[in-house]
């Protein structure tokens, strides 16, 4: 499995193994979100938290990209520039504050528990969580000040909706 990942300007969901996983093709950073790119953003910041991409994050991003009406009239043009934004955010020393920020400045609350639902469906998708995707998790539920039991219905959602057959 590749272990360098970027998005193509053809295709967002491209995988290169010749670039840095943390680069992109003429993304350019994005000084504010929209509502469906602050989602984008949860879910590419939670697939980058553990520093390894896999191929099966990138593939439920652009699944629930492909497929669930609140991205219905996105233009998937601007992942990769909002990929190069959570990615530049992540260098900084105080980005996650910054990220949180524009989110929430971009973000409906009543979408808060669509955010952290999202982004437990990118980070089960691999099957197994991480202890940077596990704080980061328990971050964005500090963030959007999902109650306990809300979180753990959305978490339980995922888990049921990622398990796989006994080997």
């Amino acid at each position: 499995m590749p272990d360098k990942l970027a998005f193509h300007s053809d295709n967002p969901y491209f995988i290169d193994t010749h670039r840095n996983k943390w680069e992109t093709y003429m993304a350019q950073p994005i000084a504010s979100f929209e509502a469906e790119d602050a989602l984008i953003a949860i879910m590419v910041a939670i697939a980058a938290s553990d520093e390894m991409m896999e191929t099966s994050e990138l593939v439920s991003i652009a699944r629930m990209v492909d497929h669930l009406p609140i991205f219905a009239q996105y233009d998937i043009d601007r992942i990769e520039a909002i990929s190069q934004t959570v990615y530049d955010l992540f260098e900084e020393e105080d980005g996650l504050d910054t990220l949180f920020s524009l989110v929430k400045d971009a973000l409906p609350s009543e979408l808060f528990e669509t955010a952290y639902a999202l982004a437990c469906d990118v980070a089960a998708a691999d099957g197994r969580l991480m202890q940077s995707e596990l704080l980061l998790l328990e971050t964005i539920r500090h963030e959007f000040d999902i109650p306990r039991l809300h979180g753990a219905a959305i978490e339980l959602g995922s888990k049921a909706r990622h398990m796989r057959l006994p080997q």
